[in-house]
């Protein structure tokens, strides 16, 4: 009630040719008082603390600066794509017709809301050379799971349901974790020497109990799949379907279009790819792209266009596997998405792509020299170097990692992938600039030469942050999950 008179105060101010006589009165009136129930009306003083709006403000700034976040420096995760995104963005996904829309609208009575989706589910289709899309999954692994239970009904529409899921000894951890929710069995393949697919090991191991092989391509190596249409063919040849993880899609963009090139069914992370701020838990979307032999079995409902193209709600699938988000998905999320693929275009996100790979290689070329790097081939968007050439003086990857944070950076993936010894899986992304690419690299560099020169500086960081090097193992055993913290910790 007090705002809406401060609106409406506001409002009278900025009428040409009020005097200080007539202005307007803050008080409410007696009359919008009467409407607040008796019960409800404060009769006495709140009792919160009296603040100045500027020791708030630089209370929350402070905080903000004792976390890492990609506005304040670079975030080179790994696999994870922690880019800066556009806030236009984070915008359009504020605005009131989006941001207070209730998910039963969608149903039918917002058709912009569903043309949003409609053109979003498009465009990813165009990108990836795919035929039909569901938007329902919450997130990559979400997004895997439905792309395995869609293969599921597929071999089981055909008279055999099939058992194994062949995957790389690289692979994502959710994705074989989706292989045994969806009623499958993992079965792993070793890489090369050269860290892609074995191609004779994986001869050896495709049968007509395949279900599907799954890969991420560029692998999490960072390293592109050369072989995967003759990959493609064995899998096609024993009835298979070859799925693609897409978390790494960042490097293909306008260069390389997965349909194109063999894979029947993948998932987007729109939430790494395409424009939406992640970690933390959240908010993610994980949108799930087929081939046309494969689109009857896409959730329900399923966005398509009627005879006037206009963009609904399609129940009608006997063959689906059913509903599998609440409502239809995140949509905010889908909205940033859309902004930014219209935002950028087909030649944007080539660039987008170029320029990712260029930064990467970049960024290797700088620190190659310093640590060890397992697996020799070009990376795309991101490689994995390693602390293997600093273990004569007892540092580890997750020394290197520490010590990062006294320069003001955020680690790379450790230890991931598995076959890589004490792993920093990086990527730069296409957001940074060179200057930001070397300063991160002159901190590694500098940190290698601290480890042959003073190892326990190393050991002891970070030692510039409000919180010093943690009991790792005491805090794996010890959570603390409320707030105050007890006194005996």
């Amino acid at each position: 009630m007090t705002t809406k008179i401060i609106e409406k105060t506001v409002f009278e101010l900025s009428r040409p040719g009020l005097t200080g006589a007539s202005l307007p009165t803050t008080d409410v009136p007696e009359a919008d008082r009467s409407v607040i129930p008796g019960r409800m009306r404060r009769e006495g003083k709140i009792g919160l603390p009296e603040l100045a709006e500027v020791d708030v403000m630089r209370h929350f700034v402070k905080l903000s600066t004792l976390n890492h976040h990609v506005d304040k420096g670079l975030y080179p995760l790994g696999s994870c794509t922690m880019k800066y995104n556009p806030k236009v963005d984070e915008d359009a996904a504020a605005l009131t017709g989006f941001a207070s829309l209730h998910p039963f609208a969608l149903g039918g009575f917002s058709g912009g809301a569903v043309e949003v989706m409609a053109q979003l589910g498009e465009m990813l289709c165009g990108i990836v050379s795919h035929d039909a899309i569901t938007l329902q999954p919450a997130a990559g692994a979400h997004g895997e799971f439905t792309g395995l239970l869609v293969i599921r009904a597929y071999h089981e529409k055909n008279g055999n349901p099939r058992r194994d899921v062949i995957l790389p000894d690289s692979a994502h951890g959710t994705n074989p974790a989706s292989i045994v929710f969806s009623g499958y069995k993992p079965v792993q393949i070793k890489s090369g020497p050269d860290g892609l697919v074995d191609i004779d090991a994986l001869k050896n191991i495709l049968s007509t109990e395949t279900a599907a092989v799954m890969l991420t391509n560029p692998n999490t190596l960072g390293i592109f799949e050369r072989d995967v249409k003759e990959i493609a063919a064995m899998v096609h040849g024993v009835g298979a379907q070859l799925y693609m993880d897409g978390a790494n899609l960042n490097a293909l963009m306008g260069i390389v279009s997965p349909g194109d090139i063999g894979f029947d069914v993948m998932h987007f992370n729109l939430h790494k790819t395409f424009s939406t701020p992640h970690g933390g838990g959240g908010p993610g979307s994980g949108p799930v792209s087929v081939k046309e032999h494969l689109a009857p079995f896409l959730p329900v409902p399923v966005v398509v266009r009627d005879e006037n193209n206009e963009p609904f709600f399609d129940w009608d699938r006997p063959d689906s596997i059913g509903k599998i988000s609440g409502f239809w998905g995140n949509f905010l999320v889908m909205v940033k998405a859309w902004v930014y693929l219209r935002m950028l275009g087909s030649e944007g996100l080539r660039e987008v792509s170029e320029w990712a790979v260029l930064n990467s290689n970049y960024l290797l070329s700088r620190i190659q020299d310093y640590y060890g790097l397992k697996y020799s081939g070009t990376p795309m968007h991101e490689f994995v170097a390693d602390a293997t050439t600093l273990k004569e003086y007892g540092i580890r990857n997750i020394d290197v990692a520490k010590r990062l944070l006294d320069y003001g950076f955020h680690a790379p993936t450790m230890s991931f992938p598995l076959i890589v010894p004490d792993a920093l899986m990086t990527e730069p992304t296409e957001t940074e600039s060179k200057a930001s690419l070397d300063a991160f690299a002159d901190a590694m560099i500098k940190i290698a030469k601290e480890a042959a020169e003073n190892p326990e500086l190393l050991h002891r960081a970070p030692v510039t942050t409000p919180i010093g090097r943690l009991d790792e193992a005491k805090a794996a055993r010890t959570k603390v999950l409320r707030w105050p913290i007890p006194d005996d910790l």
